[in-house]
């Protein structure tokens, strides 16, 4: 059942949408969280163009709800293949998000071609952009997110009500969003859902290595730490071993130029997909404290639903969406 303007947009039942996820945000994944009422997204980072089009047809054969896609979009990047790929799956998708970059030459065709456009934003600069750009939803992603954020570092709960001051379309609550005590903080600040990340990862469905999510079940709140400062961005990872040496480079290089080598996606990779967490990375919010357990997308959906139930009450004007 459509409940609020989010929902309404998206033609989904509760407003929880599926991080991007690099490398490991694929088609199974993206199904089980559509059909369990939320936007599942299959991501673009990581994946070639073909590779990204058949995790669009995986998720295609294993639903029939609505879910979406995920490109990074970079100056440094050649972006152009992957809309190409939205653009040509439009029947299939509902909608694109936008992370990363300047996504403003990309929104009019996406929009044309009939699919609701989700731009990513930092502060409430971007936001006003990505609005007269022609957004249909803001999400709005704090410090607290994994992986690539604003060097800014805004969180959530700074970011969202200046955002919803400005909104005219849907704000979304982004990074470190794992239970539905935040949900129903986030719509208290003023946004109408959230998108959720690392919760995703620790999934059945997610197709991250089975090393990667029991690093995520046994890490708690301190389990995190930002790199790359020294390079213009803040990239919100587990801690390891790998990561604490990368720390050290980085202290000793301020210039960065020795740290480059140590964050490439290879090495996000080698972690993510093969389980090799002595040579790579791997992407968490700060959320990870609050997972305690791999279990099926639906399932998390489930939990966190009544969750938000019990934080809401009935008798509250939100509660109507549950």
């Amino acid at each position: 059942m459509l409940r609020n303007s989010l929902t309404r947009v998206l033609q989904i039942r509760y407003p929880i949408i599926q991080g991007g996820l690099a490398y490991v945000a694929n088609g199974r994944l993206a199904a089980a969280v559509s059909s369990a009422g939320g936007l599942g997204q299959v991501g673009a980072a990581g994946r070639t163009p073909e590779a990204f089009r058949e995790q669009i047809h995986v998720a295609k054969s294993l639903t029939d709800k609505p879910f979406g896609v995920n490109i990074p979009v970079s100056r440094h990047t050649d972006n152009s293949p992957y809309i190409q790929v939205a653009l040509e799956e439009a029947a299939n998708i509902v909608s694109v998000s936008l992370s990363a970059g300047d996504p403003r030459p990309f929104v009019p065709g996406l929009k044309a071609a009939g699919l609701k456009v989700l731009l990513v934003v930092a502060t409430v600069r971007q936001a006003r952009r990505a609005q007269e750009a022609g957004a249909d939803i803001l999400i709005c992603e704090g410090f607290e997110a994994g992986g690539h954020d604003s060097p800014l570092e805004n969180t959530v709960f700074t970011l969202v009500p200046q955002v919803a001051e400005i909104a005219e379309v849907p704000v979304v609550a982004a990074g470190g969003v794992a239970s539905g005590r935040q949900i129903a903080a986030a719509f208290m600040l003023g946004a109408q859902g959230v998108q959720m990340g690392t919760r995703f990862v620790a999934t059945v469905e997610c197709e991250a290595h089975e090393r990667y999510k029991d690093l995520l079940v046994q890490a708690g709140d301190d389990g995190t730490v930002v790199l790359e400062r020294t390079l213009g961005v803040s990239t919100r990872v587990l801690k390891n071993d790998y990561v604490a040496a990368a720390l050290d480079v980085e202290r000793a290089d301020p210039s960065g130029l020795k740290l480059r080598p140590l964050m490439t996606g290879e090495r996000n990779r080698l972690a993510a997909i093969e389980g090799r967490t002595d040579e790579g990375y791997l992407y968490a919010g700060q959320s990870v404290g609050l997972i305690s357990s791999v279990v099926p997308a639906g399932q998390a959906i489930e939990q966190i639903v009544e969750e938000t139930r019990a934080a809401l009450g009935h008798s509250s004007e939100y509660g109507a969406w549950l």
